[in-house]
């Protein structure tokens, strides 16, 4: 095989090959290559910017939009995240993959980026409505009071964090109302439970249930119907005076519901305040 300078033809073909494929020497390449195609990472604010606008797009065409254009906003925004954690965008990235898996409906996924986002940057003026939306992810998945309430007893929590420590916010006056049905779901839970034994003539489990709702659940509109289940327990326990001393605190308090008529026909007529 002939040599040359550089040693075989082969060799020189080689060179020339590595050469081609580099773009070294090519007066057609029209200058420097895409960055990209080496394998640089764009900067910071193109990546978001891109993102923002692949998201745009998505929002203007909303149920048709591809969900492979969703992932595609989202690995540039985590690109962000893990070349360049240290800056401004950085912080925004994680709450909008956060807020694009919110809008999914992929809870489990936007709660671990909310939670990332409250965490490491606990100062930031945002953490209330990270704190919001975690406990919303939770509430999302929350089932009814008859089935398992792992996710509204979470949900509770998180709302409870929120208040506690911002009591001011804007997001923490929003969560009030549905604490409220959260915790008055949990109650219906329980109270539930203790009607199961109820029924089944096991009073003393039935009675620990509704006392835990009046413990527990107090002034969510709970409170009369678990007196007067509690009531009719003492009662077939054969403790009469604590039956007789709830169904006249039921007459005092709540006179004005159902329960109280209920109430009315199990103590003694001495005790039944006159309709006068």
């Amino acid at each position: 095989m002939a040599k040359t300078a550089f040693g075989t033809v082969r060799g020189v073909a080689a060179v020339v090959a590595l050469g081609a494929g580099l773009g070294l020497g090519s007066a057609g390449c029209g200058g420097s290559p895409d960055p990209t195609e080496l394998g640089e990472v764009p900067s910071a604010e193109q990546l978001y910017q891109e993102a923002r606008a692949i998201l745009a797009d998505g929002t203007e065409i909303l149920w048709v939009f591809d969900t492979t254009k969703y992932q595609e906003a989202i690995d540039r925004l985590q690109d962000i995240i893990d070349n360049y954690p240290y800056s401004d965008y950085a912080v925004l990235a994680g709450l909008e993959i956060a807020d694009t898996y919110y809008q999914r409906e992929s809870w489990e996924e936007a709660l671990s980026y909310y939670r990332d986002f409250a965490e490491l940057h606990p100062d930031h003026p945002r953490v209330p409505y990270a704190l919001h939306r975690s406990a919303l992810c939770f509430y999302h998945q929350s089932k009814e009071p008859g089935r398992d309430q792992s996710a509204t007893k979470q949900a509770v929590a998180q709302f409870d964090e929120l208040m506690r420590r911002y009591p001011d916010a804007p997001e923490s006056r929003e969560a009030e109302a549905l604490w409220r049905e959260l915790r008055t779901r949990l109650g219906s839970h329980v109270m539930q439970i203790g009607d199961f034994y109820l029924a089944r003539d096991e009073y003393q489990s039935a009675a620990d249930r509704y006392r835990a709702v009046l413990n527990g659940y107090p002034g969510l509109g709970l409170d009369p119907e678990a007196l007067y289940k509690l009531g009719i327990c003492y009662e077939r326990m054969n403790l009469t005076d604590e039956a007789s001393r709830i169904f006249q605190v039921i007459l005092d308090n709540y006179g004005d519901t159902e329960v109280a008529e209920s109430a009315a026909e199990l103590l003694p007529p001495e005790q039944v305040p006159s309709a006068n």
